[in-house]
């Protein structure tokens, strides 16, 4: 369960206050109880001519007040029958093929990365970017990043025609295929090697144009500086082994957000707070003959 409007519980404590008040002041019966002999307003409350307000009846208001500001909150749960939806916001993925990662056990789990965090992006149009001391476009988004699982599955420590590690290159050339792109997400898979000023300077053009920058993170033979890439990055830095926690943060980039669309994602459960807000209230309305 989640909540869609949070700040709607501020209320909650506001309540707290008011209802500790009313039981402090003690039983109101309208500002006769300043005027009247103690035995003549027991007299007029037991003869129902006037109540002293004592006791459960007068937090009802409170109470319905909390259950619709618990309302108003949004408790929501996911809808599992939610359709997926195609978006224009795309994600290139970059891939490091530098000797340190293509010639050890780290092009696996940069594979198995890759492929992990496809198969949750659906509706988003995919890219692909393979950089050692340059960068190369393996794909243009595409609306079927099925497609893709094959290219990343053949990679090997011989597919690059270069040596080196030049993050920048892949960033730059991101760029070029995001350009005009709304809304954008790139992903750095890589051991953090070749992370200097030039990267940092591309970076910035990436966050100045809108696009996120993220990344997961293998470990190199001999290990890059996987703390680098914390400090390009805009969006989570995480494992290799957790592409499915990146791809819940890349949601929160697209589709995800507009508060138009989260019928579609959500059930909201707030009207029957307020359901229960009305139930509270309906004592108040009883009339005694």
């Amino acid at each position: 369960m989640i909540l869609l409007r949070p700040w709607w519980l501020l209320a909650l404590p506001v309540l707290a206050g008011i209802a500790l008040a009313i039981r402090r002041r003690g039983p109101d019966a309208g500002g006769w109880q300043a005027v009247m002999p103690p035995h003549m307003l027991a007299g007029l409350a037991a003869l129902g001519q006037l109540g002293t307000g004592a006791g459960w009846p007068r937090m009802l208001p409170l109470a319905a007040a909390a259950a619709l500001a618990l309302g108003l909150a949004g408790p929501a749960v996911p809808r599992p029958d939610s359709p997926v939806l195609a978006q224009a916001d795309a994600v290139v993925i970059a891939i490091d093929m530098s000797p340190s990662v293509a010639q050890g056990p780290a092009l696996a789990d940069a594979q198995a990365a890759a492929a992990g965090l496809l198969a949750r992006l659906a509706g988003r149009p995919v890219g692909l970017i393979l950089f050692a001391g340059e960068a190369y476009a393996v794909a243009a988004p595409t609306g079927d990043p099925a497609t893709l699982q094959t290219q990343i599955a053949v990679l090997d420590a011989e597919t690059m025609p270069d040596q080196g590690s030049r993050p920048a290159a892949a960033l730059a050339l991101a760029g070029q295929m995001l350009r005009g792109t709304a809304r954008a997400d790139l992903v750095l898979i890589s051991d953090g090697g070749g992370i200097d000023g030039a990267a940092r300077a591309e970076a910035g053009r990436l966050a100045a144009a809108g696009i996120g920058i993220s990344a997961l993170t293998v470990r190199g033979n001999p290990p890059g500086r996987v703390q680098d890439l914390a400090g390009i990055a805009s969006g989570p830095v995480v494992p290799a082994d957790q592409p499915a926690a990146l791809a819940q943060a890349l949601a929160a980039s697209g589709l995800a957000r507009d508060p138009a669309l989260r019928a579609l994602r959500y059930r909201d459960l707030g009207p029957w707070s307020a359901l229960l807000a009305l139930a509270l209230l309906l004592p108040r309305f009883r009339r005694q003959a």
